[in-house]
């Protein structure tokens, strides 16, 4: 009987028939730069493996129980092949399917990604076409629904390679050892997935990885393994994970956005920028931006009397970033002294809406200590721009006087709500998780509003 698919777009879901008992969902693409490594990550609740045992890829095919079993078919597809009936009885929450380049390109030169899922009476079908500079894609995931299974389109880029995409699902990969120093082996209670399982050169081929690492080897006694080392994540990468959390809860993982932030350069704020508080609010944006925008970079502004687009920002090259740019308010030579948010409003509204339009909406985090007076026309340009697809999110970072901006939820004439506002007395003292939490409380319901207007056409 021949199958009519469903096609998927990013963030939808369709579901399997409850009585299949197995699935094949297969990955593949056209055309890449490089070969594709496809992953499957087992996790639990809490997004996280349960053990490096459930991470399923080219050098461990299947879980130990055999729930899911990988086939490598070429160096651009795979399938994985999922008994449904032992995953609903499992502890397993769900299955994340990722695919990564093992060589040099990003995802903007790679062509026909598709993951399908197949049983006898469904087929499921969603195109990637999200894919930018990111090295890695979590392209989909499968998950419980009633008595059955449901698969939902992610097409969330990830940057960094195999490596960090696999320990953000819990999967411990050590670092290795320098060459001069002996190894020694882990402790019995340490379970790593040594970073040697992720070379091609490990093994002839990759189903020639896959086959000793189910049979085992017979050529002597292994060396011991490397003595595990600490992993060298940024303070970015631990931030990400945190970002993540957040939009999981508030179930916006998978959607993109172009994000920017405007800092308050004002004369009043000399000794957060001398206290290092303007560099570390900057920090814990652009982790927000290496999660959730469309290419991983920061848009950045600094606005007092005057505004200033200064160097977009990627995770990469974080450190200093203030200091670097524009260390301290000035008032002579500088941006001025004064508080002008009308300047720069209308500067990011240029940008976003007339010279680099997009259908990808606009995420704009705007830190102010207050001393606000514009009240008109901040009105105004949040009424003009409440038919475009930006939402405002200013976040005070002092005690002071917020003026309009604690009236937002008053503000009428706009086509949606597109803003929010919070104040921190004290924004060292906000742990990352509170931070975000309430950095996307109101940002779902614009979403739903915005597309419910058209102004957001996905």
């Amino acid at each position: 009987m021949s199958v009519s698919p469903t096609h998927l777009i990013t963030g939808s879901n369709a579901k399997l028939e409850d009585s299949a008992a197995q699935a094949k969902i297969r990955i593949s693409c056209s055309a890449s730069p490089a070969e594709l490594d496809l992953s499957c990550f087992m996790v639990g609740a809490d997004g996280k493996v349960p053990s490096d045992d459930f991470f399923v890829f080219y050098n461990q095919p299947a879980d130990p129980a055999r729930i899911v079993q990988f086939h490598p078919l070429d160096k651009h597809s795979g399938e994985f092949v999922i008994n449904l009936q032992a995953l609903q009885s499992s502890a397993v929450d769900k299955c994340v399917f990722a695919v990564t380049l093992d060589g040099p390109g990003t995802f903007a030169e790679v062509s026909g990604c598709r993951i399908t899922a197949a049983t006898d009476q469904t087929e499921l079908v969603y195109d990637i076409t999200e894919g930018n500079a990111e090295t890695s894609l979590v392209l989909a995931e499968l998950y419980r629904h009633a008595a059955g299974f449901k698969l939902r389109a992610v097409g969330r880029g990830f940057h960094g390679g195999l490596k960090p995409l696999a320990e953000a699902h819990g999967v411990e990969v050590e670092d290795e050892a320098p060459a001069q120093q002996p190894a020694t082996p882990p402790a019995a209670s340490s379970t790593r997935i040594s970073p040697q399982a992720f070379a091609p050169g490990a093994a002839a081929s990759r189903s020639e990885a896959a086959a000793a690492s189910s049979t085992g080897s017979s050529s002597g006694t292994p060396a011991p393994p490397a003595a595990p080392s600490k992993l060298n994540l940024t303070k970015i990468d631990l931030l990400k994970q945190k970002v993540t959390l957040s939009l999981r809860k508030k179930n916006i993982e998978q959607e993109k956005a172009r994000v920017a932030v405007v800092i308050d350069a004002s004369g009043s704020m000399s000794a957060l920028y001398q206290k290092g508080v303007v560099q570390r609010a900057f920090e814990r944006v652009l982790a927000v931006a290496a999660s959730m925008d469309d290419d991983g970079i920061l848009d950045v502004w600094f606005f007092g009397s005057k505004s200033k687009r200064m160097p977009s920002v990627g995770e990469n090259d974080y450190e200093d970033y203030v200091k670097r740019t524009y260390p301290a308010p000035r008032v002579f030579g500088g941006l001025g002294a004064g508080n002008n948010e009308p300047v720069v409003m209308e500067d990011v509204i240029q940008k976003y809406t007339k010279e680099s339009p997009s259908p990808v909406p606009t995420y704009v985090v705007f830190f102010s200590d207050g001393g606000i007076y514009e009240t008109k026309k901040i009105s105004k340009l949040l009424v003009e721009s409440s038919g475009h697809n930006i939402f405002w999110q200013f976040v005070g970072i002092g005690n002071a006087d917020y003026g309009v901006l604690r009236q937002l939820d008053d503000l009428q004439g706009r086509v949606v709500d597109n803003a929010d506002f919070f104040a921190l007395d004290d924004m060292d003292k906000v742990s990352d998780e509170e931070l975000y939490d309430r950095l996307f409380n109101e940002y779902p319901g614009w979403l739903r509003a915005a597309r419910a207007q058209g102004i957001l056409q996905s």
